[in-house]
């Protein structure tokens, strides 16, 4: 099939897309992707939802706003593609099936025998509706239900990845979003994958707290700043550390509040050690060192945090690109290629990498 895939992530930057040609197992072929900028007024709206998902109370009714953002989103994201559609030559007939992820505004993993929680807004029936095309979404309602974490979704499509371009294991696939994720190949169908703490939400959030903008360009803050060791001790400190995985995370799940007495470029060196260092944690727990760490999303191209990794992390470092990968695609790519798996019934989520009993399908399709 060949199927249109949209992400949007916890920055709250863009719309990205990616076309693949996949029967959810092996990819055919690559087609052309991009991204377009949420729009300001979309991107206040969403803001505005976060902070009443971050207020929303278990069993209480869902707030009012996530019907305003669920179709704000497909809207979004219907714009996006209809440019992104004509600049290449195609048209909406030209794709059989869209997998849509939606925005996450919440996101809470299960805890003391309590079912975890998360949210992904967009109207996948109006997106089937503008489009004509039938539409996949809801990728991780199936998993949380049944216990899961919900989360990291897109370790069936690193597999393929890696499997795809003949790397060796054990291989790590490196996720730098909002949050960061890893999955952790140790050859055949052995994967684990798990958050393995704060990307870039929580530089995100420093900024903006500060009034220095939505993030930190090129580790620009953060270059000149000195880590705090404490405070990083203190960060390190949380109990999510000590749990096994798999595991998720939310970007909201660690306070900024030991970082309130540093100034600004320490604050920033001190949170892109945090990442570095909960990274190196992380990949101590999922097995064997492997023989290279693939770095894909907007985390990878900030220097600084690069960086940091490689004097953290024994293991090689390489951006996507170096795998002739599309390092700001692969999230978009991934969703194309779940829709795909949901269209066809195959298995979407696993118990090493959400902790669900078996093998998951996921997703709902919409027809228009």
């Amino acid at each position: 099939m060949r199927v249109l895939g949209f992400m949007t992530g916890t920055s709250l930057d863009a719309v990205d897309m990616a076309i693949l040609e996949t029967d959810g197992v092996a990819i055919a072929a690559f087609g052309p992707a991009g991204e377009r900028k949420l729009t300001d007024g979309a991107r206040d709206l969403l803001l505005d939802a976060t902070q009443a998902a971050l207020h929303w109370e278990r069993g209480a009714p869902r707030p009012l706003i996530f019907q305003d953002a669920e179709r704000a989103v497909a809207e979004e994201h219907f714009a996006a593609a209809d440019a992104f559609l004509s600049e290449h030559d195609l048209a909406w007939d030209d794709i059989e099936l869209i997998g849509m992820h939606g925005q996450t505004v919440l996101h809470e993993r299960p805890a003391e025998g309590r079912l975890g929680r998360t949210v992904q807004l967009g109207d996948g029936a109006l997106l089937a509706q503008l489009t004509g095309r039938p539409v996949a979404f809801d990728f991780r309602s199936d998993d949380v239900a049944a216990g899961g974490e919900g989360a990291p979704i897109a370790p069936a499509y690193h597999l393929a990845r890696l499997r795809a371009s003949e790397v060796a294991a054990p291989a790590a696939v490196l996720n730098l979003g909002g949050v960061a994720n890893i999955t952790h190949w140790r050859g055949g169908e052995d994967v684990v994958a798990f958050d393995t703490g704060p990307a870039n939400g929580m530089l995100d959030l420093l900024m903006q707290s500060r009034g220095a903008g939505r993030y930190d360009p090129d580790g620009k803050y953060a270059s000149v700043g000195q880590v705090d060791e404490t405070v990083l001790l203190s960060l390190l400190a949380h109990t999510y550390f000590e749990s096994p995985p798999p595991k998720s995370l939310d970007r909201y799940d660690f306070s900024l509040e030991p970082l309130e007495p540093l100034k600004l470029e320490d604050a920033a060196a001190t949170l892109v050690a945090f990442t570095a260092e909960s990274l190196r944690l992380g990949l101590e727990r999922a097995g064997p060192e492997p023989t290279v760490v693939i770095a894909c999303g907007g985390g990878r191209h900030n220097p600084v945090l690069m960086q940091a990794i490689r004097e953290r992390v024994s293991a090689p470092l390489e951006p996507a690109e170096a795998l002739g990968w599309r390092g700001d695609s692969i999230e978009a790519e991934a969703i194309a290629y779940l829709a795909a798996r949901c269209a066809k019934g195959l298995p979407i989520t696993f118990p090493s990498t959400t902790g669900v009993s078996q093998p998951m399908t996921g997703g709902r399709i919409v027809e228009p």
